[in-house]
């Protein structure tokens, strides 16, 4: 397949990029910083370009047979965007071009219940925490996207990872149509979890979670490392706007 990536030199775009060339695709790999991009290949074209361009998007979306949208931002007090003008340029580029499969990442909060198997102080306290006043401008971003995402007729589907940390090689993780137990997902899942939803149309427009169930870290160290460090900001993006 002919896949672009949008927020490809962010960390899980990055892992998205690799896996993808090593599974047999052609990648197109859209980032503001080309000379950054640390993947290459036969397969993987390094294209420069702004999410919030529209014509950008429409020039690199042509001819795509997938377009997967890896874009992040950190947590911070600015009101965020990236999320949702991204997904209505890269969704009115797509229509234009008769693309139709679409992938795109969230957060699991946004199945709205409360997580599984959890105890009082993280449900009631430190998850609420982060989601109202922490990351409450980037998950309010995530709902626009999620909405105008599930307005349009493409072949959409949209991951609601957990907590995103680092590990080595994919693991047996698990996928559902509802918030699944546990706290956490490895950036190399949810690639690998991106690449395959792209490939084919088991949960067209739907929304489902991907779990991670070994090495995982505690909450601390995943607040201490997301929310603090902007992990995965790409190099010389809009502070507090653009991961990738």
């Amino acid at each position: 397949m002919n896949i672009v990536i949008f927020g490809a030199n962010g960390p899980t775009g990055r892992l998205a990029a690799e896996q993808a060339q090593a599974e047999g695709h052609t990648v197109t790999a859209v980032t503001r910083r080309p000379k950054a991009f640390p993947v290459s290949g036969p397969r993987v074209r390094v294209v420069e370009a702004d999410v919030l361009d529209p014509a950008a998007v429409e020039r690199v979306v042509a001819g795509q047979d997938a377009v997967i949208s890896a874009l992040g931002v950190p947590f911070g007090r600015s009101p965020v965007t990236v999320y949702s003008v991204g997904i209505s340029h890269i969704t009115q580029a797509m229509t234009k071009h008769s693309v139709r499969r679409v992938v795109g990442v969230t957060s699991t909060v946004l199945f709205g219940t409360a997580a599984p198997d959890e105890g009082f102080l993280f449900r009631k306290v430190l998850e609420p925490a982060v989601v109202r006043f922490m990351g409450r401008h980037v998950y309010d971003d995530m709902r626009r996207m999620e909405e105008i995402v599930r307005e349009t007729d493409l072949d959409w589907t949209v991951i609601r990872p957990g907590g995103l940390f680092d590990r080595n090689g994919v693991s047996d993780y698990r996928v559902g149509t509802e918030r699944l137990p546990g706290r956490y997902t490895a950036r190399v899942d949810l690639a690998h979890e991106l690449l395959r939803q792209a490939a084919d149309d088991r949960h067209v427009r739907a929304f489902i979670d991907v779990r991670t169930t070994q090495d995982t870290p505690s909450f601390l160290d995943l607040i201490r490392n997301e929310a603090f460090s902007g992990k995965g900001a790409e190099p010389g993006s809009r502070k507090g706007r653009v991961r990738g």
